[in-house]
């Protein structure tokens, strides 16, 4: 495969600003599935790092869900010190080159970092995706086990499902040594990671090399086991382990409700970045996964979700692609990066505006949407202006392809066969926020099972405040089951 051209960034101009990334050249993007955010090179971290102020008091750390200890990691790239960087790293996030490269940043971590008060913030997510790709390259070149197994405790625990929470859970309860295995319900591990996240924004051998290092720890994982159909959660118990972890995401699309979503060419976001990624129809025919994308594609939705559909269906060969937001540019939920690069790309948003009928052809296809135009009401109860249809605004966009990506809910599955288990009207399992605790002792759960659909580093967070609570109570099963001494000398 010939090496994609490179558009260079310049380093920072003063300490105010920060260093900017290399992307692939805009027209090579467009045709091509390629990482578009390249990283930084050795010689940019090393400028980028040089800005940290070390703060004793760090308030990025605050902001991190899964409370990466920042300025010492910084520190270690100032010197040099790679591998001891991501060594530091990992001891609190068992994903970094994923979250340096999906995470929102700039609404955590970065959002606390005191360089931001006078200028831009440290590019943290950039720094640790510097020495996470390097720990990959090493261990690539030199085929390195990055762990050493260890002995077990004799405590088993199963996790159900292995994206970003469970994947979390098993490494942090894997280094505290029990035993753990991994129950995918999908031919390959990453949950999210694979399925949602298309290649040209997180590349797949970045997923697996991760859950490689985690495998490597002792974790087992078995794919292709839907939990709720092969083993319901107390068959588990009834197996052999200890408790059981309940990470099974939120994997089931949400529609709009209106006339016209039966349609032949109206896809769920879910369905068309599942097979975009999961079954690689963009590599079609050697993956026999086709995918029909018309020239005139329609995104309902102005989430991360949205612009990955969005910028999909352009690499697919549309040749018009709009994303459809009800509310203003100013509100969309999408990171601005993705929002920027689509935009770069040539896909055009519409905002204040909202789909109220799809139009089919004589076969059935769609061919047109209806929409409305929507302005900004009174706050609702979030404190958000609430969008309103403007009475007589209607007005039809031709369109061959339409994706629906107005966010996902929990699959109820392990609901339905889980006695006592409790759950919210929206399906999401109810739990401790602290420690994930369901109502059933031994189980817990985390990530978008729990709290809905959110981002990868919220669920990690989850994760590791589960796996410590999991830890806790295995450790107290042990003391309950030791015998009263005084009753053995009886």
């Amino acid at each position: 495969m010939l090496q994609p051209q490179v558009t260079e960034k310049n380093p920072a101009l003063d300490q105010n600003h920060a260093v900017l990334m290399n992307k692939i050249n805009l027209k090579e993007r467009t045709s091509s599935f390629c990482e578009v955010a390249l990283g930084y090179t050795i010689e940019q971290a090393l400028v980028e790092a040089k800005r940290c102020l070390s703060c004793p008091n760090a308030q990025c750390i605050k902001g991190c869900p899964v409370g990466v200890e920042i300025p010492a990691f910084i520190k270690l790239i100032k010197e040099k010190k790679y591998e001891e960087a991501i060594k530091k790293i990992r001891e609190k996030n068992s994903l970094p080159a994923v979250c340096g490269r999906v995470c929102p940043q700039e609404e955590q971590c970065q959002k606390f970092c005191i360089k931001g008060k006078k200028g831009e913030p440290i590019e943290i997510g950039r720094l640790e995706r510097l020495v996470a790709d390097l720990e990959q390259e090493r261990i690539a070149r030199i085929n390195l086990k990055p762990f050493k197994k260890v002995l077990s405790t004799g405590k088993r625990v199963a996790v159900v499902g292995a994206g970003p929470a469970g994947l979390t859970v098993a490494a942090e309860l894997a280094k505290l040594n029990h035993k753990v295995t991994i129950f995918e319900a999908l031919h390959e591990a990453g949950g999210v990671l694979v399925y949602g996240i298309p290649e040209f924004r997180l590349p797949k051998e970045i997923v697996r090399a991760e859950v490689d290092c985690i495998k490597e720890l002792g974790v087992e994982l078995y794919t292709d086991v839907l939990i709720g159909r092969t083993f319901t959660p107390q068959e588990l118990f009834d197996r052999g382990f200890d408790a059981v972890f309940i990470g099974s995401g939120a994997g089931l699309p949400t529609f709009l409700g209106i006339p016209g979503e039966n349609l032949s060419g109206v896809y769920s976001a879910n369905e068309f970045l599942i097979r975009v990624n999961l079954m690689k129809s963009y590599r079609f025919p050697m993956f026999d996964t086709p995918i029909k994308v018309g020239k005139n594609v329609a995104v309902i939705g102005g989430g991360n979700v949205a612009m990955d559909s969005a910028r999909s269906a352009l690499r697919l060969g549309a040749e018009h692609v709009f994303i459809i937001y009800r509310r203003s540019r100013e509100e969309i939920p999408a990171r601005h990066e993705e929002l920027q690069n689509a935009e770069e790309e040539g896909i055009t948003c519409k905002f204040l505006a909202s789909p109220t009928r799809f139009i089919g052809d004589e076969q059935g296809r769609v061919k047109a949407i209806e929409l409305v135009t929507m302005e900004l009401g009174e706050p609702d109860e979030s404190g958000r202006r609430k969008p309103r249809p403007v009475e007589g605004s209607e007005f039809i966009m031709n369109v061959d392809t339409v994706i629906v990506a107005i966010g996902r809910t929990p699959n109820p599955i392990i609901q339905k066969v889980t006695d006592g288990l409790k759950t919210t009207k929206q399906g999401t399992i109810v739990v401790d926020p602290e420690t994930g605790r369901t109502s059933l002792e031994g189980v817990y759960a985390g990530g978008d099972i729990a709290t809905g659909e959110a981002t990868v580093i919220s669920a990690m967070g989850s994760g590791r405040r589960s796996a410590k609570a999991i830890h806790e109570y295995l450790l107290s099963k042990d003391r309950k089951t030791i015998p009263d001494i005084r009753l053995l000398l009886k």
